[in-house]
């Protein structure tokens, strides 16, 4: 299965917006690592370029083959304020399915993390508009009980799955 999806983080939601990513330059747009199912003996193959246009594409080839299934892509989140926004903008263009948007609150690779779906729109840009709240909290996409709300003050990764 092939699966293109092209990708502005725009911002955050409050009276205005804030744009946390902008992919208009490789300063700019934050220093995003692959993360496939090849960690666990999957055979699955992504990638994420910068277009010349301030998109990113991520792109890839996912296989069900020796228990694999995923792709993703993740950034840090490094000094972004978001004290007092309500939630995250993210404008897609992309092939119809479902994507994950996930933020981790520590520097754990393999812990809970806090996961919102969105569905992209095949060859049409859409505007995804996600409150804070809406994000639970998944261990390897399961959601977790009794854990807290996603506490902003400590964000440190940002994910596409």
């Amino acid at each position: 299965m092939i699966a293109i999806m092209y990708f502005i983080l725009g911002g955050l939601i409050m009276n205005g917006e804030k744009q946390i990513f902008d992919f208009s330059s490789p300063e700019t747009s934050g220093e995003w690592r692959i993360i496939n199912d090849v960690v666990m003996g999957g055979v699955s193959k992504s990638s994420m370029k910068l277009g010349t246009n301030g998109t990113a594409t991520f792109s890839g080839i996912l296989s069900a083959d020796n228990n694999g299934g995923f792709a993703s892509v993740r950034t840090y989140v490094e000094n972004v304020d978001v004290e007092g926004f309500k939630g995250v903008i993210i404008r897609t263009k992309g092939d119809g399915k479902m994507y994950n948007l996930r933020f981790r609150t520590d520097e754990n690779y393999d812990g809970v993390s806090y996961q919102a779906k969105f569905k992209s729109e095949k060859e049409e840009w859409t505007e995804n508009k996600i409150p804070f709240k809406d994000f639970v909290p998944t261990f390897r996409g399961r959601t977790v009980p009794n854990k807290p709300e996603l506490n902003l003050k400590i964000l440190s990764k940002l994910e596409f799955l």
